[in-house]
């Protein structure tokens, strides 16, 4: 019986971990079977106004299976790693888990520690591949198996599976079809792993590009780049943590655009808000540095989202505005 010890956090690792347990039984991956010894996420943490514990998804997963939950916290503390050693797992299997593990943690298991990363690696190591591949302007994208190793996204490739992004892509939608793909591919290369029939691939350095943990000031838009670059912001930054904007002091997510070929009629700065007739009906746009950009949802601080054309009619000054960064 193979014992497989599973570390995620976020809603991105839930399908592979789902696929595991439903694959579980005896006999359907491997031919001695296996099971799921622990679960293993980060600790919970107050979240909301009314600071209430919220379990992570990767928890609220686990618990629903009737799975054993540890949540150790650093397993750079030795009584953590000596504590998950005592599993004497074969396995360990991690998807956005939120740490990065010492060496002797990914030694541990006879068959060693396996990550599903969403990008094609070497590309897009780090925290937010996916974010950054729409930020990128990229027609592709997808996950890799990897076997972990003390870097950042280093280790050798197992397999690679690969989707076509859609043009109104955001890192919400890419987030939920890549961490579908990867509980596929996951299952996909278990069996072989295992019977040793797999020569990892080593990564080609010198193809290797990073990317950085997302904070909230990423989303503040500058108007003097491209309509088409500002589009990507959009998409990338949905639902986190939103691209934005400053109007009359407060601040405007702009939660869907599009770019347009057309520049305005006359020369006005970046950020310039103007208003067009469509098909009978007035479209917003703004202004960039190449460009205009068709605003088509929005949502003003301490107000509903709305559509463009319901924003105009309710707050008609901001044509001829200019938006601060």
């Amino acid at each position: 019986m193979l014992r497989i010890i599973y570390m995620g956090t976020p809603q991105f690792a839930v399908p592979a971990l789902e696929a595991l347990v439903q694959h579980s039984t005896p006999g359907a991956l491997l031919s001695e079977g296996y099971e799921i010894a622990a679960v293993i996420t980060r600790p919970d943490k107050p979240a909301g106004r009314g600071r209430g514990i919220i379990y992570s998804p990767v928890k609220q997963c686990a618990l629903a299976h009737n799975l054993p939950v540890w949540q150790p916290g650093s397993f750079k503390k030795a009584v953590n790693s000596e504590a998950l050693a005592a599993y004497q797992a074969d396995l360990y299997i991690v998807a956005a888990f939120g740490q990065i593990l010492p060496q002797s943690v990914l030694d541990q298991p006879r068959f060693g520690t396996l990550n599903i990363h969403a990008s094609l690696l070497p590309k897009y190591r780090g925290p937010d591949p996916i974010a950054e591949a729409i930020l990128q302007g990229d027609h592709e994208s997808g996950v890799s198996i990897m076997q972990l190793d003390a870097g950042i996204d280093t280790g050798p490739v197992l397999l690679r599976r690969i989707l076509t992004l859609t043009e109104a892509e955001t890192t919400g939608t890419l987030t939920t079809r890549l961490s579908e793909l990867g509980a596929q591919a996951l299952l996909e290369v278990l069996p072989p792993w295992i019977a040793g029939q797999i020569t990892p691939e080593i990564q080609d350095e010198e193809h290797a590009t990073h990317t950085h943990m997302l904070t909230k000031e990423d989303g503040g838009i500058q108007w003097e780049r491209s309509s088409g670059a500002i589009a990507r912001q959009v998409r990338a930054y949905q639902p986190w943590p939103s691209a934005y904007t400053h109007w009359q002091g407060k601040l405007l997510k702009i939660l869907a655009a599009h770019p347009l070929d057309s520049q305005p009629s006359r020369p006005v700065p970046p950020g310039t808000v103007l208003t067009r007739d469509h098909d009978g009906q007035k479209i917003m746009v703004v202004v960039t540095g190449s460009g205009l950009l068709q605003i088509a949802r929005l949502q003003l601080e301490g107000k509903k989202a709305m559509q463009a054309d319901e924003f105009l009619r309710g707050y008609g000054k901001v044509a001829g505005a200019v938006f601060g960064s």
